[in-house]
């Protein structure tokens, strides 16, 4: 029976030494709720480290059997690993340049070399427990590297990754010195999931620029398997929320706060420590909002909590530096006898307070300067029982996605943010009441759970669409069961491509004209009276002609353009055009003269574009701008682009190699219908040929056909087998 494997940095429970052992407790934070329905259930098992360094034999042994007994495995990590690896790599150059300030960030080998040892170590520990059929749900920016470790060892296991955080924009990330390591093992997941699209679309963004591969969509093919991408916004547990506000403990907190501020309006702000949350341009703008509109002094109190967090590190001491000074100014310029106008609290607090807390508040700021969700303002709204209260909300949250009844602000525009507090203020109770229950519905609807059980399904979809795809690869016994069919078939025909399948890839495509070999096959073939043999391939009609010209073949040139039947003329498909081609012909001359090696070649009806010349890595990358740039130009004027092996190609769309073959099913009856072909163009035939037709892609088992061969040297070695009708095993 399968299992799941959660993994994160830190396990879902909290550790104490007290007398000499451990106490545990389970957390209450939200992905662990989320994940709850998962780990706890059967013999799945959620692993991490436990959040203290054990050092000892005998202590790890006892916390490790704690552990198990809450369906929890621990990875244990030294001091210097939290340093370098923790608030290293993961603290000092991940999480400020995925948060857009990367002034901040540290590019240190020795952080890099923690990281990579660190993500090693959760890998030995995942192998030590992972069984064939297993699922690995990876979380968050500490463990980028995990999913590619486990992918090298144990290739047929489901991997899922999920990022908590934001993924920066192309020309962010790419400062990082080690980001082609980061991204190659980020696609060892099946699936990689974010907050929101824009996320998504930043990685793809980064992955084809950075990377050689091609993406289509939300697909990235990665080697031979196809990597999904997408967007899941995380939810709450809103019905705990929700029921809390009913509890005793809360009433209490309730009672206390309403005569502490009997009379004033209640602003509540709530985050840790972190120059990523906006909270110098939060004060700001309750300053100003103080500085125009006096009428307000005794009236609002802003109720701010900063939860502590890594305050010895230089740039959080002097953020909270920062917030002190500016707490004092405000506190020291509009204080009354009475009234204070912010209430500051630097430290953490328990939740039956903070429900009070949002239960109160007539107005909640969230408005961090860049955030993956910030969950804040979702515990808000489910805390507004009454549906009353206003949300101010970050355009830089992922929340702000879903929350659109927020009142949604530019962080960095203090006045704007300011007039966004008058306005929560003074919003009447009707419009406070639309706005909070439509809200309410979505974080009631998008929570928690829902958010584990569509990421859990989408992987599942994912890992069978991936299993579709496979072809199966034509070893000794399948060759052998082909070759029967074959034998004793009566009326076969054979369609062929040529680049790719039967040569091999040249870096000029003039030097990849048929050998002796393949000519000798070739004409066996033709030469059986039950065969009919047909070249299918991009290649221009005159190239096919001088090499195949001689030879009792059918040959269709150019995918479909030109088409010619043995002992015939060559034809050209009717009502083509090529005028399109002026408007084409200069964005593929940019591309030439920016990538050295690049070149293009003209056909009757289509564009070709080469990068097999041009330097590894760089053709790609140009091959992608190249693409995005083509993508809406082609669409509006009826042409299809086509990513091949070292190609762009640019054709009409009425050219499609599946169409013209299946042309040449319509003209006899077949009984043995066989199609070889290498990339895109061939997919067409694949997808469009009957189901008894035996489908073969070359080099990939990506694809729509039923059989795979590895390169051209196998499909030689299969098309002599057929044709000397002796299937000679492989060695």
């Amino acid at each position: 029976m399968s299992r799941t494997i959660i993994i994160s940095n830190r396990l879902p429970v909290k550790i104490k030494k007290e007398d000499g052992h451990y106490d545990l407790k389970p957390s209450e934070g939200g992905l662990a709720t989320g994940l709850g329905s998962i780990y706890k259930r059967d013999d799945n098992v959620w692993v991490g480290w436990p959040g203290v360094e054990v050092t000892s034999e005998e202590d790890q042994k006892e916390v490790t059997e704690k552990l198990a007994e809450l369906n929890l495995m621990p990875v244990f990590l030294t001091q210097e690993d939290i340093n370098l690896f923790y608030e290293g790599f993961s603290n000092e150059t991940l999480w400020p340049v995925f948060h857009y300030h990367p002034t901040y960030a540290v590019y240190e080998n020795s952080y890099w070399t923690s990281y990579a040892a660190v993500n090693n170590k959760f890998k030995e520990a995942i192998l030590e427990i992972a069984r064939p059929g297993d699922i690995i749900w990876i979380h968050d920016y500490q463990l980028l590297l995990l999913a590619g470790f486990i992918r090298e060892e144990q290739p047929d296991l489901t991997i899922g990754f999920f990022l908590h955080i934001p993924f920066p924009s192309y020309e962010l990330f790419r400062l990082i010195p080690w980001r082609g390591e980061i991204l190659e093992n980020m696609l060892g997941a099946d699936l990689i999931g974010f907050h929101t699209y824009d996320d998504a679309r930043h990685f793809l963004s980064a992955v084809s620029r950075i990377l050689p591969v091609h993406t289509t969509a939300n697909v990235v093919q990665h080697g031979d398997r196809q990597v999904v991408v997408d967007a899941f916004p995380m939810g709450i547990d809103s019905e705990k929320y929700e029921e809390l506000t009913h509890t005793k403990e809360v009433h209490e907190n309730i009672e206390k706060l309403e005569k502490s501020f009997h009379g004033c309006k209640l602003i509540v702000s709530i985050d840790r420590l972190d120059y990523s949350k906006g909270i110098i341009q939060r004060l700001q703008a309750f300053q100003m909002l103080l500085e125009k509109n006096p009428e307000y002094i005794s009236k609002v109190v802003l109720y701010m909590i900063i939860v502590p967090s890594r305050d010895s590190v230089p740039q959080y001491k002097e953020l909270r530096d920062a917030i002190d000074q500016m707490v004092g100014n405000i506190n020291s310029l509009y204080r009354t006898l009475n009234w204070i106008p912010v209430h500051y609290y630097y430290r953490s607090f328990p939740i039956d307070m903070l429900v009070a807390l949002y239960h109160q508040a007539n107005v909640c700021l969230v408005t961090p300067m860049r955030d993956g969700m910030n969950l804040v303002s979702k515990e808000y709204v489910a805390c507004r029982t009454n549906n009353s209260g206003v949300l101010v909300l970050s355009e830089m949250a992922g929340a702000a996605k879903e929350l659109i009844d927020a009142i949604i602000v530019n962080p960095n525009n203090i006045k704007q943010l300011s007039e966004a507090i008058n306005e929560a203020i003074n919003m009447p109770a009707s419009e406070q009441s639309r706005r909070m229950s439509s809200m309410r519905e979505i974080v009631a609807k998008f929570n928690i759970r829902h958010w584990v059980k569509i990421y859990m399904d989408k992987l599942k979809e994912v890992k069978n669409m991936q299993n579709s795809l496979l072809a199966k690869h034509i070893g000794v016994n399948r060759r052998d069961n082909l070759e029967k069919r074959y034998a004793a078939s009566s009326k076969r025909i054979i369609f062929l491509d040529y680049d790719g399948t039967l040569v091999g890839f040249h870096t000029s495509i003039e030097k990849a004209s048929p050998d002796f070999e393949l000519m000798e096959i070739l004409r066996k073939l033709s030469e059986d009276a039950n065969n009919r043999v047909v070249i299918i391939s991009g290649r221009k009609h005159e190239n096919l002609e001088e090499w195949f010209g001689t030879l009792p073949i059918d040959i269709i040139a150019e995918h479909g353009a030109w088409q010619k039947c043995k002992g015939m003329q060559w034809q050209q498909q009717p009502g083509l055009y090529n005028f399109w081609k002026q408007e084409i012909r200069p964005i593929l001359q940019t591309f030439t003269d920016r990538t050295p090696g690049s070149f293009i070649e003209e056909k009757t009806f289509s564009l070709v574009w080469h990068y097999r010349k041009a330097e590894s890595g760089l053709g790609e990358l140009r091959a992608n701008d190249l693409m995005a740039n083509l993508r809406f130009i082609t669409a509006d004027k009826g042409l299809q682009l086509l990513p091949g092996n070292k190609v762009v190609e640019v054709k009409n769309m009425e050219i499609n190699k599946g169409k013209i073959a299946l042309t040449w099913l319509e003209k006899e009856q077949f009984d043995f219908v066989m199609a070889l072909g290498d990339d895109h163009t061939d997919e067409d035939m694949f997808r469009m040929f009957p189901e008894s037709a035996v489908t073969i892609k070359v080099g990939s088992n990506i694809s729509a056909a039923s059989y795979f061969l590895n390169d051209y040297r196998e499909v030689r070695e299969f098309l002599k087998c057929l044709s000397d009708k002796v299937c000679i095993p492989s060695s």
